[in-house]
């Protein structure tokens, strides 16, 4: 937990997955009786550990485009974090030794007996570790408190507020300058403090009071807006690098309760590891070698180096080709500057590309489709239904936000805090999940006649709006620069599409025995002119969980007809109805992006959900309201 060897020892244990979403680099993490605060990936150990790197390279291509200046230091592995087995059976060993490290934050504890607060360094408090096979145990506790009992060290826990800012950066609770009202005490010059709870969880119940002076001042006046006149200006602090920023930062910061979700977000990629299309592989090798090609601007120039080493893998195409996709890049090179904001890297393309493929690729250890006839009851409904026998998913995450979570479609408009000292690592944490799926293609003139059919309807009319008004909301005081209020609109396409699969997911998990939480969901809906109609419904569980063939099976006709009329038929009908049904965004009131949609008829767990369960509208499938809304008319 700390640097000394004695500290060396487990205090709890998570998931891979936990590390990608919910507390990885500079999360706060709550165990049992205290918070620690998941180190950079600087102090990761490996040096005991023999692990292989995530081999992906379409998703190291991304992270690079995403953190790395053009011509700076790459990323070049994408890691798993530190393990190895066997802490179980022997937890005083070497494996018991590795893992990721952490440390207590927030560095200020209160005692649940007499109220002493104080920092770790004041001496006040001890931590006890000793038990290896009970980390549950670990705990911190004030040794010299006048009211123990029998005994008893009582239990020391987090004093539970902390500052943040919206660029990242993390740091104790002046509760010292805080009580004192941004003076010192007038009686000692290292004052004793008492955290006076006085019920409930909120900040109107908790005094911060100096023993010494007597002084007293409620910690709601540190709350708020108002609140942030009352707090020190950010020292810009990211204690997960043990680090302040050298030019300090100019943001104000606000007071968070620990266990608040708004103080960590994960900003992270994913891809499926499919094999390379020509379109996407002649990409790739455009992309590694781009710090030379990117001077040739003639085809006669490309000849003249055509034939150097370097260039070997990029024989397989036409000089034409490879000229033509130099063009390609170069132009969203120099459209990009000052044009639009920063997008993420294109990681669905490939897929669509290979799932839509007219010829089955061939088999590997991380990818095997098969393609199933339509059943003729869905021949409406779907143009192409494929079994993912096998497939294999990669993360990584690439940094993280507070206050404000990263926007899906402008990766730069809230401040990424690096993930490393050096702000571009050699290599970033990542997992992967092996498992299975089933893919669906829906006909694109059904589709597109929707599309045209419901473009000037109030009900989506009322998603747009509510759309302009959820970013002009969400970013209001912190982010600027929204001048595009329809920029990263999925559009109706989307709705429909992801309103479907939700449908299918919850009716899957009924029939196969999967949890909800134990699948999860890719929409490929194409915008403007382009043909991507598709729903990629998989296992992500880092578990035999996702491959035990429950899912692939449900895509034979007979069993995949009923999962789709078992959907239809539970879509039109909520528990919930006639609010649920009845339910669209009327901005300014309603401050949400779905419509007739709620826990009981189509939301799913945010981890199974690619939006957090927006986006969605029963209306758009199946009559609930206005036939003329329906995608799948006459489709029983």
């Amino acid at each position: 937990m700390t640097d000394k060897a004695q500290y060396r020892r487990r205090v709890g244990s998570v998931r891979p997955s936990h590390l990608m979403f919910t507390g990885g680099v500079g999360a706060l993490v709550d165990l049992p009786n205290f918070a620690v605060l998941v180190r950079g990936i600087d102090d990761w150990q490996y040096d005991s550990v023999s692990l292989d790197d995530l081999k992906e390279p379409r998703l190291l291509r991304a992270v690079n485009s995403l953190l790395a200046a053009p011509h700076g230091p790459q990323v070049t592995q994408l890691r798993p974090a530190p393990w190895v087995d066997g802490a179980e059976s022997d937890p005083n060993g070497p494996a018991a030794k590795v893992g990721v490290p952490v440390l207590p934050f927030p560095q200020w504890l209160r005692c649940t007996a007499c109220n002493e607060l104080g920092a770790l360094d004041s001496k006040v408090f001890k931590f006890e570790n000793a038990k290896p096979r009970r980390p549950d145990q670990a705990r911190f506790f004030h040794e010299n408190c006048t009211t123990k009992r029998k005994g008893k060290r009582p239990l020391a826990v987090a004093a539970r507020f902390v500052l943040v800012c919206k660029s990242g950066h993390l740091d104790d609770f002046p509760y010292t300058t805080f009580v004192h009202r941004g003076g010192e005490c007038t009686a000692v010059s290292h004052p004793r403090l008492q955290m006076l709870d006085h019920g409930g969880n909120q900040a109107a119940n908790v005094k911060i009071k100096c023993v010494n002076c007597g002084k007293e001042r409620n910690i709601r006046d540190a709350m708020g807006p108002r609140g942030e006149a009352n707090l020190p200006s950010c020292r810009g602090r990211h204690p997960h690098l043990a680090t302040f920023e050298a030019a300090g930062c100019e943001q104000s910061p606000k007071s968070l309760v620990i266990g608040a979700s708004n103080q960590w977000f994960a900003q992270t990629l994913s891809a499926l590891a499919v094999p390379p299309t020509s379109g996407s592989a002649l990409q790739g090798k455009i992309e590694q070698l781009w710090d030379t090609l990117q001077k040739v601007d003639a085809p006669a120039m490309l000849e003249l180096v055509w034939d150097l080493q370097q260039f070997k893998p990029l024989h397989q195409w036409k000089q034409a080709e490879v000229f033509a996709a130099i063009q390609e890049k170069r132009a969203a090179a120099e459209a990009a500057p000052g044009a639009q904001p920063m997008s993420y890297p294109d990681l669905l393309t490939p897929e669509w590309e290979i799932l839509t493929s007219p010829h089955v690729p061939d088999q590997t250890e991380d990818f095997a489709l098969r393609d199933i006839t339509v059943p003729p009851a869905l021949a409406g409904m779907f143009s192409h239904i494929v079994q993912a026998e096998r497939l294999r998913e990669v993360r990584a995450l690439v940094g993280f936000t507070r206050l404000d979570a990263p926007d899906p479609e402008d990766p730069d408009l809230v401040t990424r805090a690096p993930l490393s000292r050096s702000g571009t690592p050699a290599w970033v944490p990542a997992s992967e999940v092996r498992g299975e799926g089933i893919f669906l293609r829906m006909p694109e003139p059904l589709v597109a006649s929707w599309e045209q059919r419901v473009a000037g309807s109030v009900a989506l009319a009322a998603h747009r709006d509510a759309y302009v008004e959820f970013r002009r909301n969400r970013y209001s005081g912190r982010v600027q620069g929204i001048d595009e209020p329809l920029r990263g609109w999925p559009g109706a396409r989307y709705i429909a599409l992801h309103t479907l699969s939700h449908l299918l997911i919850r009716a899957i998990a009924l029939e196969c025995g999967y949890s909800s939480a134990s699948l999860s969901e890719r929409i490929y809906a194409g915008r403007e002119g382009d043909p991507r109609t598709g729903i990629l419904i998989y296992t992500a569980v880092p578990d035999a969980e996702g491959t035990l063939g429950g899912l692939v099976a449900l895509a034979e006709p007979e069993k995949f007809t009923r999962v789709v009329r078992r959907a239809l038929t539970d879509a039109e009908r909520c528990s919930s109805d006639p609010l649920c049904a009845e339910r669209l965004p009327r901005p300014p009131h309603e401050d949400f992006l779905h419509g007739a949609a709620c826990h009981v008829c189509l939301f799913v767990s945010e981890t199974t959900c690619e939006r957090g369960n927006r986006f969605l509208d029963r209306r758009f499938i199946v009559p609930i309201d206005d036939p003329d809304l329906v995608l799948l008319q006459g489709v029983k």
